[in-house]
């Protein structure tokens, strides 16, 4: 028989494709921030690459929207701020993920498992005889003569995310807040995953000090700048 496989975008991540699913992220957060009483803060980034970026005041802008809902104020100038904020951003340059499945023209067709047949469905690893064999294998029953001849092979890449922000007290350098966003998706583009990461950081602000959380955020309207 021949093996039978193709490369494509899961039909999972297709989906999402045509239609805004909700947003991910890891958010950790230590902080001893002052309650809000109207402190005047400063936004600014430690990135030259970021420095006098257009993209980057878009961004310290919803940062100040942000603080601004929980009770700060911009300085009118940098000089006269009580707090001095941090925002640094980043998307990696991704890595490749491959998963596997039973074609379609396979001897029972189609991505399955045995769920129906009392076998308790598919998994990726198959474990049921002490490890993983590190491949699509479903639990219960394999036979490799049977299924290595009818596998797909789905190939897409995996982008990580992270927005990191600081806030410190200026001329000492007291260092009150500290946190960090990180998504993982399929999308790479800056101006869609930034501005709901700043999102998930202000889920909640400023969060238990210590504390790490899965914060999901509803897709945005069609028409967000």
């Amino acid at each position: 028989m021949k093996t039978l496989m193709k490369f494509a975008a899961p039909l999972s991540l297709l989906a999402v494709a045509g239609c805004a699913a909700p947003f991910q992220a890891k958010v950790s957060r230590f902080q001893n921030l002052p309650a809000p009483q109207g402190q005047s803060f400063t936004i600014r980034t430690d990135n030259p690459r970021l420095q006098n970026s257009l993209e980057f005041s878009q961004y310290a802008n919803l940062v100040a929207q942000r603080l601004g809902q929980v009770g700060y104020a911009r300085a009118e100038t940098p000089g006269s701020a009580n707090l001095v904020v941090t925002v640094n951003y980043m998307v990696d340059q991704g890595r490749e993920r491959i998963e596997t499945y039973p074609s379609a023209s396979g001897p029972f067709g189609g991505r399955f498992g045995f769920g129906g047949f009392g076998y308790g469905g598919w998994h990726r690893g198959y474990g049921g005889f002490g490890g993983g064999f590190g491949r699509g294998y479903y639990s219960g029953f394999y036979d490799p003569f049977l299924f290595d001849d009818y596998r797909d092979v789905e190939s897409y890449t995996i982008y990580t995310s992270e927005l990191d922000m600081k806030i410190e007290r200026p001329g000492t350098r007291e260092r009150v807040f500290e946190g960090r966003a990180q998504a993982q998706s399929t999308n790479k583009d800056l101006t869609t995953t930034v501005p709901n990461l700043i999102d998930a950081m202000f889920t909640n602000f400023p969060g238990n000090s210590g504390e790490t959380v899965k914060i999901t955020i509803a897709p945005a309207p069609k028409n967000r700048r």
